[in-house]
């Protein structure tokens, strides 16, 4: 077994049988801890990066833990970004595997008015880095500002948007849409046919 793949079951560990980041047996800290103290190495998980230059990123599942969380790799293309989003009301680790990604914050808009979204925070995440995002603490978009793919692991618990879908904001006006399926470009390794974010 490599370092990923025991990074994986360590979360899986940590996660048991509860139902994820929510819960009252599981904190967000040791998560962060684990995933802190995994070196990336590519040759561990280059098997689940597969990307799409015709796609702002890629959506990679690696685990889908005890069916409360949802752990993939994210293949950001150079230049690309995602689009201004919420997380469905779940909870969301990410570690930088390869390259670096910019995470900007944003507040929620304002009602109904149509105007600018407003920046939070902007920060660059370097290789190992890890970020924690839920919706109570706003939007945000990510970014792979530089000239190479970048890799992320994100965990998502519970898994609510690959089965319900997220809300993405449109930056000039605030406006929302909802996306009902943010469906994954592999899984386990291996390409499906589903490429809707």
């Amino acid at each position: 077994m490599n370092r990923f793949d025991q990074l994986v079951q360590d979360i899986k560990h940590v996660l048991g049988p509860s139902k994820g980041l929510t819960s009252e047996d599981v904190e967000v800290e040791d998560l962060t801890h684990i995933m802190e103290r995994y070196a990336s190495h590519e040759a561990d998980w280059s098997r689940y990066a597969l990307a799409d230059p015709n796609m702002a990123y890629t959506r990679n599942l690696v685990d889908e833990g005890n069916g409360k969380a949802n752990l993939l790799v994210l293949v950001w293309t150079p230049g690309k970004a995602s689009p201004i989003h919420d997380h469905g009301n779940a909870h969301c680790l990410m570690k930088i595997l390869r390259g670096s990604l910019t995470e900007t914050r944003y507040e929620f808009p304002d009602g109904d008015k149509q105007k600018p979204m407003q920046i939070k925070s902007e920060k660059v995440l370097e290789d190992n880095g890890v970020a924690y995002m839920a919706d109570e603490l706003g939007l945000h978009r990510v970014s792979n500002q530089g000239s190479d793919y970048a890799v992320s692991l994100h965990l998502y618990t519970p898994p609510n948007v690959a089965k319900f879908g997220c809300n993405i904001f449109d930056g000039s006006t605030g406006k929302k849409t909802h996306i009902a399926k943010c469906g994954n470009y592999s899984a386990y390794g291996k390409r499906v046919k589903d490429e809707s974010l």
